[in-house]
C-alpha cells in the first residue's frame, strides 16, 4: 500500500531524522529527505514554508523528544545505577541495530556551522538541556544534592555522547561500555558516600 499524501509531513521530518543521524547536518538536503522519504517536491514548501531550516528545526526536536522517551524509560527503575545501566544498554542496542550508523542527530546539528540558520544551534541547546533537567531529576531524587546533581547529569550525557562518536568511527560498543562501567562505578561510591538527609527533609519522587 503507497502511502498517503497527508502523511508527507511526517514522513519527511522522520526522514530528516534518520538521515541526520545516519549524515549530518550538511548532507541532509532536501533532495535527500525527498528521495529518502518519497514525499512529492510539491510538498516541501506547502509543510515547510521555512524550507530546509524548518525542517531540520522539526527533526531536531523529534530527536529529542526520541531521547527524552529513552530517558524517561531508563529512569522508571527504582535503583539510580539500574536506570543509567538501562540507559547506556538503549544506546548500545540502537547502536549495534544500526550497524554503527546512528548517531545522535542533536550532535549532527551542534557541532556543523550553521550561518544560514542560527537557531539550529539554540535548538540543539534547549534539547540537550531538556535530557539535563530529566537526569539531573532522577540523581535528585536518588539523594544527591541539585548542584551534583545538575553537574552529573552534564557529565553522563557527555559521556554518552563521546563514547557514541568513538563507537561510530571504531564500529565497536567497547567505548560506550568502557563509559557505562565508569560512570555505574562512579554512581555506586557516589549514592554510597553521600550524606544522610536532613531527616526533616523529604526527597519527593
Amino acid at each position: 500500500m503507497s502511502p498517503r499524501k497527508s502523511d508527507s509531513r511526517e514522513r519527511m521530518i522522520l526522514s530528516a531524522h534518520v538521515l541526520l543521524r545516519e549524515y549530518g547536518a550538511a548532507a541532509t538536503s532536501i533532495d535527500r529527505v525527498l528521495a529518502h522519504s518519497g514525499a512529492p517536491r510539491g510538498s516541501v514548501y506547502h509543510h515547510f514554508p521555512g524550507g530546509r531550516a524548518q525542517l531540520i528545526d522539526e527533526a531536531v526536536a523529534l530527536a529529542g523528544d526520541y531521547v527524552a522517551g529513552l530517558i524517561d524509560a531508563a529512569t522508571r527503575a527504582d535503583d539510580v545505577t539500574e536506570a543509567m545501566d538501562a540507559f547506556f544498554a538503549l544506546w548500545r542496542d540502537r547502536l549495534v541495530e544500526s550497524d554503527f550508523r546512528a548517531g545522535c542527530p542533536i550532535v549532527a546539528v551542534a557541532v556543523e556551522t550553521n550561518d544560514d540558520a542560527p537557531h539550529l544551534a539554540r535548538s540543539a541547546a534547549e534539547v540537550f538541556a531538556r535530557w539535563r533537567e530529566a537526569l539531573a531529576g532522577l540523581f535528585l531524587r536518588g539523594g544527591l544534592t541539585e548542584q551534583r546533581s545538575r553537574r552529573l547529569a552534564a557529565f553522563v550525557i557527555a559521556a554518552v555522547e563521546g563514547a557514541v562518536i568513538m563507537c561510530r568511527a571504531e564500529r565497536s560498543t567497547a567505548p560506550l561500555d568502557d563509559a557505562a562501567a565508569e560512570i555505574h562505578d562512579l554512581l555506586v561510591r557516589t549514592l554510597r558516600d553521600r550524606p544522610d538527609p536532613d531527616p526533616g527533609h523529604v526527597i519527593r519522587p
